[in-house]
Parts: C-alpha cells; structure tokens; sequence
C-alpha cells in the first residue's frame, strides 16, 4: 500500500484522553500537541508532502475561556518553540479559517509563522 501524500488531522479527544487518565484536560492537550510535533518531524521520512491539521473549531470558543487561554497559550508555545526548525526543515504553513476571534498577539505570530515559510 503506497504512502499517501497528503495527510489530514483533525485533533480531537485530547481532553477525554486526560480524563480517562485522572489528568486535567491540559495535559491532554499538551499530549496532543507533542503527538503533532513528533507527526510533523516523521512525515518527510514516511514520503508524507502535505499535512493539513484541524486544531481550533469555532465551537472550541464555547469552552470555559480558562481553556480556550490554555489552547492559546500552547498554540503560542508551538510557534515560539518550532517556527525555526519547521522553516529549517523546509515546512510551509498556511493557516485555513477565521483569524478574527483571536487575539492579535496569537494573530501576529501566525502571520510571522506564514510569512518565514512562504517560500518552502
């Protein structure tokens, strides 16, 4: 069977994962995004040349707003942390959906995270 070569994700369940743990739902989230990172680094090696990730839903603003700042927070983790090494290892992102809700820190990093990598 050959490899495909575009991969979607759609994160989900992270928080029902804590849970079944006896874990807050940030560990769950954190857990995810680990789960991301390591999927990011493996797919060039797995002949994978495109992967589209569905991480925020607008019905994800619903949620109590302590964990929407988390969600935040390691969004903005993400980027501060693996921007150079995904520009590095040639990865372009792209950012698909409304930008508006968020705020313009998170907005400016999306943009800078856009921008390095246009040209990969």
């Amino acid at each position: 069977m050959a490899t495909p070569a575009h991969v979607a994700i759609i994160m989900d369940g992270n928080g029902r994962w804590a849970k079944a743990r006896g874990l807050p739902r940030l560990a769950g989230h954190r857990a995810g995004v680990e789960a991301l990172r390591k999927t990011v680094r493996a797919a060039p090696d797995l002949g994978i040349s495109y992967l589209t990730v569905y991480a925020f839903s607008s019905e994800n603003w619903s949620r109590p707003k302590s964990e929407v700042s988390d969600l935040m927070g390691l969004l903005k983790l993400f980027i501060r942390r693996d921007l150079a090494e995904l520009h590095q290892n040639g990865v372009r992102v792209r950012i698909i959906g409304d930008k508006q809700g968020l705020q313009p820190d998170i907005r400016g990093l999306l943009q800078e995270a856009e921008s390095l990598t246009a040209g990969n």
